[in-house]
Parts: structure tokens; C-alpha cells; sequence
């Protein structure tokens, strides 16, 4: 994966419950310490956008759907161990020690 990849993220949440807010947070730390500047955040609050997580095929939060690079994948969860959603998101050890 080149280095200057733009990872594209969508987190869908329940409002503001304890999992959904740690899910917030694991998100932005991940994205702080292995992917600083190389990526973008969207939050879907499912509570006010049922239609749209339902088309978006998402039935649990909180879920995590990256949009690129690569396929487009979803991890469900509070994201919490870190090291296999670097695993999911293709972020080898090269680049979680970079």
C-alpha cells in the first residue's frame, strides 16, 4: 500500500451510548498514531439516519465501513483491539512501527 493512500472511513453509532462513544474514540486514536493525515472520517448516527443505514446494509453499531483504499469492508465493534483492525485495514507491522 503507498504511503500516501487516503484511508476514507464511515462510523456508523447509536447516538451517544458508551459503545458508540468508544468506538468514536478508538477510531480517532488508531487514525492519530498510525494514519496521521491520511484520512477522513464520516460519523452516521443511526438514530437519525435509520433510511440511510438500512440501504447501507447496517444492522449493528457500532460498525466501522472503510471506503478506500481497497474493498470496501466492515468491522463491527468498538474497535478495540487495535491490532486486528490494522490487520483489516491491510496496515502491516511496517507501518504500525513506522
Amino acid at each position: 500500500m503507498s504511503p500516501t493512500s487516503r484511508f476514507k472511513f464511515r462510523l456508523y453509532v447509536a447516538g451517544d451510548t458508551q459503545n458508540s462513544a468508544q468506538a468514536r474514540a478508538n477510531l480517532a486514536a488508531i487514525c492519530r498514531d498510525h494514519l496521521p493525515g491520511q484520512h477522513e472520517i464520516g460519523i452516521v448516527d443511526v438514530l437519525k439516519e435509520q433510511k440511510r443505514a438500512l440501504a447501507d446494509g447496517i444492522f449493528m453499531t457500532p460498525t466501522l465501513v472503510t471506503l478506500g483504499p481497497g474493498p470496501v469492508q466492515k468491522i463491527v465493534g468498538t474497535l478495540s483491539q487495535t491490532e486486528t483492525v490494522l490487520q483489516t485495514l491491510g496496515l502491516g507491522q511496517e507501518m504500525v512501527t513506522a
